[in-house]
């Protein structure tokens, strides 16, 4: 049986799940980022005790089919920008729509209705908040970054980085105080402050 869970888009909310599943007594076959399978079916009780336990750690335990399909969409891009170490030489509507068997159009109308912005400027977003962390662990330099992340140039991921952020990716560099966002707060309306 697979569940879906809002907000997991990190190792530590994947241990987390692990955890409250664990305590559940329920056994999992797959914990990733906004899905879980689990090999038995779930009681009422059990999903009222996850759900609440999952809140606790800040996550939700999802049962609306658009929903659903919203934090798919989510999940691919996050693990596109943030975990994947493959190059993806195909257009990112293309593989959204592969990786999620919709059209693109249907997924784009749908994720602009929810969300109140495209998923293109979601994925911009997580792209600066990646080239944000990667520019702080020092590790890469401007030209690698913009290979890394897909960008056709250093010209291109610069003016997109500025547009964002209001500074270049070099005047970013020589800030002392560094800012980035969570994850999970990357690409979302304002809501809460």
């Amino acid at each position: 049986m697979k569940l879906y869970i809002k907000y997991m888009v990190s190792n530590r909310c994947k241990m987390a799940v692990k955890e409250e599943l664990k305590k559940l007594k329920l056994h999992f076959m797959v914990v990733d980022l906004g899905e879980v399978e689990i090999m038995e079916n779930i009681s009422m009780e059990q999903r009222q005790k996850l759900k609440a336990a999952l809140l606790d750690s800040g996550l939700e335990l999802m049962d609306d089919k658009k929903s659903m399909l919203i934090e798919k969409i989510k999940n691919v891009i996050i693990d596109m920008v943030h975990h994947s170490t493959e190059n993806i030489k195909i257009n990112f509507s293309d593989y959204l729509s592969q990786k999620l068997n919709h059209d693109y159009t249907y997924l784009s109308n749908l994720f602009s209705e929810v969300q109140g912005t495209t998923i293109e400027q979601f994925i911009i977003s997580h792209k600066t908040e990646r080239i944000k962390e990667l520019i702080i662990y020092g590790e890469l330099n401007i030209t690698e970054i913009a290979w890394k992340m897909n960008y056709s140039s250093v010209a291109h991921l610069s003016s997109q980085f500025k547009k964002v952020t209001g500074l270049s990716p070099s005047h970013f560099k020589q800030l002392k105080d560094k800012r980035r966002n969570p994850i999970e707060e990357v690409g979302n309306l304002i809501e809460e402050k």
